[in-house]
Parts: C-alpha cells; structure tokens; sequence
C-alpha cells in the first residue's frame, strides 16, 4: 500500500512532462488522480489504468476559471473527495522586453498564475465548506515556481512574474486556508521538459546521459517524489519553497535583509548618497543573485 493511499488529487498540466510524471507517481503510491491538459490527458489516464489505478480525465486550460471548478467537481464526483491540488500547468512566451506583446505576457501569466488561482479558489470552497461541516482531513497544494521567478531570467518578464507570484501564492495559501487543514508548497524543480528542450543551450544543460546506466539527473520523474512527499498526510511542511532536481531537495530561506542603514529621523537624499555610496551594499542585481539559473533555470 502506498503512501498517498485514498488520497484524492489533481495534477493540472499533467498531459506530458513533469505533471505526466506526477500524476503517475502519485497514482503509483495509491493516490486516485484527476489528470488535466488541454490534450494528452487521457492517454495518461489509460496509463495509469494499465498499471492498476484510478484516474479520470478533465481536458481544457486552467486559464478558464470554470476548469478548475469542473476539476474538484471531478475530483468529488469521481472519488468523493479531493485532497491534493498540484498546479503544475504552464507555457513559455519568451522575448525580451521591447519585442514582448501583450498577448504573449498575457497568456502566459493567465496559464500559470490565474489557473493556479483557478483551481485552488474552487479547492479552497470546498475545503472550507467541508471543514464547516465538521469534515477533517489534510489537504496539500503544490504549486510549481522556478528559478527564473526566484532569482530572474533575461527574456522572460512574463514566466518570471508568474513563476513568482506562484511561491508567493503557496505562502499565501499555507497562511489562509491552514485553518480548514490545508498546508501549501511550492516547488522549484530543474528537469529535461519539452518546455525546456525548445532552447538549445538549456536542452545541452539537461541531456540525457550517453551511458544509459547513469544517473539521468534531469529526468523529470525525479522531480515527482518530492511532489509525492508534499502530498502525504503526515507531511509538516507548509509555506515553504523548495528547490529539486535528481539527487537534490533544497529549502528556501525566503527574501531577508542584507544590509541596511538605520537612523531615528527622516534620511535626506544626500546623506543617502553618502552612506549608501560608501557602505558595503551591493550595487547591481548581478552582485546579490545567487549564480543558480544554469542549474534551475532548466525547470519548467
């Protein structure tokens, strides 16, 4: 018997990729699963019923609010209940700022931050509706960020805004539905996606290895166990970041000052200009932003 026995989730994105991988996994320790895509999605629901689970199939973008109503609908008609929601759905749009269109900014931020909210607003009701009504259990969100929301990545000012707004997002939701016994994570995972593959330099940084009896260390499938671990019941995280790739999980401190200058009055701007000039701040992002993009920036 699995660790995610009777549990309930939905893995948004889940047609290919890293949520494939989740939904399968998560299937694999015993949990029912609600696989969503706009396509694809039943062929992992096929999938995971050739191995013996259960699973049902909701195509259609969470970018559409009504798709995450009709996923925990599913969830609950399906199976009766709904425990995990990993909103693992995304696009990339990249360009840099000046060639980027509103289109482009646009959807992208509506596929990862207004369907993450999507799903997790419906989740959310009905969490709370079930918690009023004397029913208890633990709940999961895993919402899925990446480097280039944490530290930054030049030519992407949409998937970095959404990516970040997601960590913050699973602080949020760790802070307002821990009441209904709802805990929230977020994940920063690096792995050979067909998101990623599309740009020849991370698609090099992620390549499988020539000796087929090596560590694959990008395979997506290493990302999911700790996406499985943040689904169990007895999990103690919650509000909290953390980075993964195969053979590594790492936590997030969250943003916290460096350095600072302090007086009892108002500054004016030329005594600024003197302490600031003159004390040890850093001067550029480049100086202050930890040199991790060529490991996490392959991502999702």
């Amino acid at each position: 018997m699995g660790q995610l026995h009777n549990r309930v989730a939905v893995v948004t994105g889940a047609g290919g990729g890293l949520g494939r991988e989740h939904a399968l996994l998560l299937a694999a320790e015993g949990a029912t699963v609600v696989v969503n895509d706009l396509h694809g999605a039943q062929a992992v629901v096929d999938e995971i019923r050739s191995a013996g689970g259960e699973a049902v199939a909701v195509e259609g973008s969470v970018a559409d609010m009504t798709t995450g109503e009709q996923l925990v609908a599913a969830a609950v008609e399906s199976f009766g209940d709904l425990h995990v929601i990993v909103n693992n759905a995304g696009v990339v749009r990249d360009a840099m700022l000046w060639n980027m269109t509103e289109d482009q900014f646009d959807l992208v931020v509506d596929v990862h931050l207004k369907g993450a909210f999507g799903l997790t607003r419906a989740a959310g009701r009905f969490w709370r509706e079930q918690s009023r009504s004397g029913a208890s259990a633990d709940r999961s969100i895993v919402n899925t960020t990446s480097a280039a929301g944490l530290h930054g990545n030049v030519g992407q000012w949409n998937y970095a805004a959404a990516k970040a707004g997601l960590a913050i997002q699973a602080v949020l939701a760790a802070e307002e539905l821990g009441r209904f016994g709802v805990r929230a994570n977020a994940i920063s995972p690096a792995a050979r996606t067909p998101m990623v593959t599309t740009a020849p330099i991370l698609a090099a940084a992620v390549a499988a290895p020539e000796d087929e009896d090596a560590f694959d260390r990008f395979h997506p499938r290493n990302v999911s166990s700790l996406v499985g671990y943040l689904a169990t019941a007895d999990c103690p995280f919650t509000g909290q970041v953390f980075s993964v790739t195969g053979g590594h999980v790492g936590l997030y401190a969250g943003y916290s000052l460096a350095h600072s200058v302090d007086t009892d009055r108002p500054w004016s701007v030329d005594e600024l200009a003197e302490l600031m000039g003159a004390a040890s701040f850093p001067k550029s992002a480049e100086a202050i932003r930890p040199r991790l993009i060529q490991l996490e920036g392959a991502g999702q």
